[in-house]
């Protein structure tokens, strides 16, 4: 596993160290012991999966309040996204801060994503499939967003939206009050 540290305090890319032969190759993508090495978090209770039909869908920008904020390892396993995380942890330097990563089957890259930060991306394929591994159970109550397309975060997305919830298009813009992450 090779890891990237991104601009945002505790996110990383995590990419590939594969071993291979005529075969093709083989790689871990995730370790408990080697996450936990380097302080993060290493066990993960949920694994989830998102298919996404449409080119141009927007999901997020998702966290949790505490006690019940996630930490995420995320990972396309088809097609491609234009993955962005905003860093919501109050007492954090780089508070308030985006950062954007592309993520996708060829590529093979793993976002990992602390708690208390918020979440979302852009398919930038028809098909797409992320997966999700989560460090705790959801809570409902817990779940938050964050205005997708929100100028105070400064997120650039890729492609003109085709597809998003109603949820996320609901979600407040940013107001300068305390998210509760």
């Amino acid at each position: 596993m090779i890891f990237e540290e991104l601009p945002l305090a505790g996110a990383y890319r995590i990419g590939l160290s594969p071993h291979a032969d005529e075969r093709g190759f083989f790689a871990r993508t995730v370790c408990e012991d080697t996450l936990v090495e380097r302080g993060l978090v290493g066990r993960f209770k949920q694994s989830s999966v998102s298919f996404n039909l449409r080119r141009g869908t927007v999901r997020g920008m998702h966290y949790a309040v505490a006690p019940h904020a996630e930490t995420k390892l995320v990972r396309c396993t088809r097609g491609a996204i234009h993955d962005v995380i905003v860093d919501l942890r109050r007492d954090s330097p780089t508070y308030l801060r985006a950062a954007e990563i592309a993520l996708s089957s060829e590529n093979r890259a793993t976002l990992y994503i602390p708690a208390g930060f918020a979440h979302g991306f852009q398919t930038l394929q028809d098909d797409t499939e992320v997966l999700y591994m989560i460090d705790r159970a959801y809570v409902a109550g817990a779940a938050r967003g964050l205005r997708w397309d929100d100028p105070a975060l400064g997120i650039a997305w890729p492609e003109p939206v085709s597809v998003i919830a109603e949820r996320d298009r609901a979600f407040p813009a940013w107001d300068g009050a305390d998210p509760g992450a």
